[in-house]
């Protein structure tokens, strides 16, 4: 099991295949769930002081959720939490929801195969516990699970639970997934506006409505069988006059692969197009989520092309920084900043630089890019956009959670209220376009070739479980290879590096020994003559599957290059794996 801050994850399928689609989990799992839930509750009363703490207990909608939502909802019983189980809720929903109690505990796997499922756990701040918090719940698991009568142990600390408990429980559902719901739909009225005042927050839609209404726009979403079938977005929209049109929307009825990169944003294009045809020309704007809903990447109407188009999630989450810089700077706020991971494109720097904002840059992982954002907002900056560009998970403050509907709602922004292109216009010397669509505002975004987080090519199958040994053998490959690729580099214009590592919420530059970022990325930052920054190709070890990520970022519309850094880096990690295997 990988026990990591953005969730503990393995496949819970009773046989051990990922794509198995039972309902079955079997003993071990079982005990698994049972553990998980006795060490979140004793950590809960801990933190909290009371005895009887309120948890929310929300799944996402795998087949393997009700099994394990089951067993914990028991162990919460053994240990007097009072439970209160929403059934499938997405994850912004529950996250939502739990600034009304003293802390969540979430069943899902978030975007891996259905057969896998996984447990995310948070407090009331409406995020997942970071990682030194998470390594407290992380030992104590694993202290129960080592001893030998670890199942035997696990039913018998559930053994004495009355089933007219659990009952009660399952009775309230209903009144709880509705209390939630509600919830959530201030929430999300709060974080799009940026505003607690209803009255601002009525001023704001106010205008997105008007605009919706003038410029015709709808939204077409691929639920997949998500949890977000299951949660507001059909009456959100509506509430705000956009059509949606929505398929595979039965939650649980997950139609094809869970993740949504471009490969399985097809649907979704294939259904906007087939809109379009049949006369439907507000089926301007699209999405799918992944399973727990907190993902949701973007297909848009090419109105020059006279096609759907799949955004790579750079762009998406580029667009987003953009469309919330945009609408800061319309607020008047100052001293703002962007909180992003390590392999997000470089393109983040020059469009928050054109509105003087900051950037910071964290490792890998949803619970450090939001911690991060937490401490800059403590040292004054105004953070209200952040997230990991790597993956399009946009996350917009008062938020801690990525959500589709308030990436949505930025582009809808940008469209509607004229003021925030026209700054971004004249920041960059272009001329002003009225009613400007998508396809205009995503011609003017900095060009970058970035490698998708999800290509074949991203993921590589090492054999080193040290990955600060295999970055120190990298190390002295890297080095010999500088020399000797002098002509190789140059050609490209590239004539000198700085190493940079990220550590939870840490950025170190003009690092000189690899191996200190661990775990961690590891960043090749590559320059021209100028000191300018040109390219990166960046490393990792994936905390949430068993397989090493990389990925390359190039200035400009340069394919050519990014396949060859790539490649390059690519070779030296092989010769690294290779090198620690035969010592």
């Amino acid at each position: 099991m990988i026990l990591s801050a953005s969730g503990w994850r393995k496949v819970f399928a009773i046989s051990g295949q990922e794509q198995d689609r039972t309902t079955l989990i079997g003993e071990e799992n079982i005990a698994i769930s049972i553990f998980s839930a006795i060490v979140f509750a004793d950590y809960v009363k801990k933190q909290t002081g009371k005895e009887n703490p309120v948890v929310i207990l929300g799944m996402d909608a795998r087949p393997t959720g009700p099994a394990i939502a089951e067993a914990c909802i028991k162990a919460f019983a053994a240990k007097n939490i009072n439970v209160k189980f929403t059934g499938i809720t997405a994850a912004p929903e529950i996250m939502a929801y739990s600034r009304m109690a003293d802390g969540f505990m979430y069943i899902s796997a978030s975007h891996n195969p259905v057969g896998h499922n996984g447990i995310k756990f948070g407090l009331n701040s409406g995020g997942v516990l970071n990682g030194k918090e998470n390594a407290k719940l992380t030992a104590e698991f694993n202290a129960l699970c080592e001893k030998d009568s670890a199942v035997k142990d696990a039913f018998d600390l559930i053994r004495n639970v009355k089933e007219d408990q659990i009952a009660q429980i399952y009775r309230t559902q209903s009144a709880v997934k509705k209390e939630a719901l509600k919830a959530y739909y201030r929430f999300l009225k709060e974080t799009i506006s940026a505003s607690q005042d209803e009255q601002k927050q009525g001023e704001i839609f106010s205008i997105l409505r008007a605009a919706i209404k003038s410029r015709n726009i709808g939204v077409v979403c691929d639920m997949n069988g998500s949890a977000r079938a299951d949660s507001v977005d059909s009456s959100f929209f509506a509430e705000n006059g956009i059509n949606f049109y929505a398929i595979h929307n039965k939650a649980g009825e997950i139609a094809h692969e869970i993740i949504p990169e471009s490969e399985n944003l097809v649907f979704c294009a294939a259904e906007m197009e087939r809109l379009q045809k049949e006369g439907h020309s507000d089926a301007v704007l699209g999405y799918m989520p992944d399973c727990d809903g907190d993902r949701g990447n973007i297909v848009y109407w090419d109105d020059k092309q006279k096609k759907a188009v799949i955004l790579k999630a750079q762009e998406v989450f580029s667009l987003s920084v953009l469309a919330e810089l945009s609408y800061q700077n319309w607020l008047g706020q100052k001293k703002t900043a962007v909180a992003v991971n390590c392999p997000t494109s470089m393109r983040i720097e020059e469009i928050a630089e054109k509105f003087e904002a900051a950037v910071f840059r964290a490792e890998v992982g949803e619970a450090n890019v939001v911690n991060l954002a937490g401490e800059k907002r403590s040292e004054g900056y105004n953070v209200r956009i952040f997230g990991e560009g790597s993956n399009g998970g946009t996350i917009t403050y008062p938020s801690a959670v990525r959500d589709p509907l308030n990436t949505i709602f930025a582009i809808i922004k940008i469209l509607s209220i004229k003021e925030l292109f026209d700054v971004w216009c004249s920041k960059n010397n272009i001329s002003k376009i009225d009613s400007p669509s998508l396809t205009d505002i995503l011609n003017t975004l900095p060009e970058y070739t970035t490698t998708g987080v999800s290509e074949p090519r991203a993921v590589l199958h090492i054999k080193t479980m040290n990955h600060a040994a295999l970055k120190t053998a990298f190390q002295k490959i890297f080095q010999e290879q500088w020399k000797a690729q002098k002509v190789f580099l140059e050609n490209y214009g590239i004539t000198s590096f700085e190493a940079v590592i990220t550590n939870g919420t840490k950025e170190t530059r003009n690092v000189t020994d690899y191996s200190q970022s661990g775990k961690g990325g590891l960043k090749i930052l590559f320059k021209n003559s100028r000191m300018e920054n040109l390219a990166f190709i960046w490393m990792r070890g994936s905390g949430t599957e068993p397989v090493f990520r990389i990925l390359c970022d190039v200035k400009g519309d340069n394919p050519e290059m990014e396949k060859a850094l790539l490649s390059w880096e690519t070779e030296m990690i092989q010769k690294a794996d290779e090198m620690c295997c035969s010592e």
